[in-house]
């Protein structure tokens, strides 16, 4: 399997982490692909983990901000 990039965003992620399972839950692959498939799980999971816990700052940081704001009515027209 040859050398891939940190995914693009959480979804293509969680997407080739999907195909990588699927693959290995077939059980056609050979001894080597197993663990080549395994690795690149193992990295896509670290790379989802720290995509989620950048975007959990930013949503901690956006409510921290915006602590003491009320909202209003919203005016349709």
């Amino acid at each position: 399997m040859p050398k891939k990039s940190a995914p693009k965003d959480f979804k293509s992620g969680i997407e080739e982490l999907q195909t990588l399972v699927d693959s290995m839950e077939k059980g056609d692959l050979t001894l080597e692909q197993s663990l080549e498939h395994f690795e690149r799980g193992i990295k896509l999971t670290k790379e989802c983990q720290n995509i989620l816990q950048n975007a959990e700052q930013k949503v901690k940081i956006l409510t921290e901000k915006n602590a003491g704001a009320t909202l209003g009515d919203f005016d349709e027209g």
